[in-house]
């Protein structure tokens, strides 16, 4: 007869599930915030809700959602790998700058030559930029999170030395780059856009992102590469015994994973920006990447639907303001759903818990039994 489980072993056995709980305390801790503040939960949650169903609402919630499944992409790799990728903002910077040079400097090539040479150069700007931290790791053994920390603030510095240069530099008085050409942007036609209505910055970009997503899904399940990185990330040790190379393995990681992160900041440029301004702070596309593959479970089809819930709450908290509802409140849900997913381990501690004292009671059941047993034996004799 197969045992019913507790609670705690059900919720244990299933990440999506734990996941589930996750959001859905989240968006309760947003509603204690709002009904602090004196605001309405149902107006400020309806209204979240009707900014993202309507047909303009859901294209601007994929037009935002296409670099963050792509760089989600690149930390849930890293993840997979047993590397823990935090600097996917820099390398996102890099790529999306190596995209606007070869856009500009490159701009009078036709859109079929020039679109894939913007992509392989985000990508090469973004592996090599992760594969000097490999190197460094491999090599030297230097922390690889301290070094992505200080590559991500060189890369934002870079950035906005290349944008200073003057055959990249905008010719009016804006602090940016120059527009990349048409050719190089990925925007659907204008007619399209105007007989759908659907957001202007529309783009092919989410076709990109879906193919980067079956192909990281297959290079991690299908293919050699893919188990040997696998096995370094769950015990490098015993992966070293097999005969892998783990130091291969690792810097193999980190470029493919840079390379994703670049690709994500050249659909950001290409869709959406058409340029690049001179960085005040960090954008973000980097560590939202993390919050997307943990939300996604570092599970690529994971990462594409986290990255689409992910892209729903940055535009639908937008509009927030339109109900007199702080659009700070998107951080609180988000900073509280991540919260309860790097927890969620308590459930596996309480069913472990409760497993063990289950064995020990059964355990005392068997001896006790053993003991009446025993006895009886005993007393027949006598």
């Amino acid at each position: 007869m197969k045992e019913k489980k507790g609670v705690f072993s059900y919720i244990a056995d299933h990440r999506f599930l734990q996941i589930l709980i996750s959001i859905f305390m989240g968006f309760l801790v947003g509603a204690v915030f709002l009904i602090i503040m004196g605001l309405s939960v149902g107006e400020a949650y309806g209204r979240l809700l009707t900014s993202i169903t309507s047909l303009k609402g859901f294209s601007y919630v994929i037009v935002y959602s296409i670099s963050y499944i792509v760089v989600g992409l690149s930390v849930a790799f890293s993840f997979k790998t047993g590397v823990f990728n935090i600097g996917a903002e820099g390398q996102f910077v890099v790529g999306s700058m190596a995209a606007a040079c070869v856009g500009i400097l490159c701009g009078n090539l036709p859109g079929i030559v020039l679109i894939p040479l913007c992509f392989l150069a985000a990508m090469a700007a973004g592996a090599i930029w992760g594969s000097i931290v490999g190197f460094l790791k491999t090599r030297w053994g230097i922390n690889e999170v301290l070094s992505m920390i200080m590559f991500n603030w060189i890369a934002f510095y870079l950035s906005n030395f290349i944008a200073g240069i003057p055959a990249i530099h905008s010719d009016g008085s804006a602090e940016s780059t120059k527009n990349i050409a048409a050719s190089a942007r990925t925007l659907l036609p204008q007619g399209f856009i105007d007989r759908l209505n659907i957001a202007p910055t529309a783009n092919w970009g989410i076709l990109v992102a879906v193919a980067a997503t079956v192909l990281v899904w297959f290079i991690i399940e299908k293919t050699t590469l893919g188990y040997e990185l696998k096995a370094v990330g769950s015990n490098k040790n015993a992966a070293e015994y097999g005969g892998i190379g783990v130091n291969r393995s690792i810097l193999t990681s980190l470029a493919i994973s840079g390379a994703l992160a670049g690709l994500g900041g050249a659909l950001q440029l290409m869709g959406m920006g058409g340029r690049i301004s001179v960085f005040t702070s960090q954008e973000g596309f980097g560590f939202a990447g993390i919050v997307v593959a943990l939300i996604g479970c570092s599970n690529p089809f994971g990462v594409l639907v986290a990255g689409l819930f992910y892209g729903a709450l940055i535009y639908g908290g937008s509009k927030l303001n339109l109900v007199g509802v702080p659009t700070q409140l998107i951080n609180v849900i988000v900073g509280t759903v991540v919260f309860f997913i790097s927890i969620s381990i308590l459930f596996e501690r309480l069913n472990f818990t409760a497993v063990r004292h289950k064995t020990r009671k059964e355990q005392n059941i068997m001896q006790q039994e053993e003991i009446d047993k025993a006895n009886e034996k005993g007393g027949g004799k006598q």
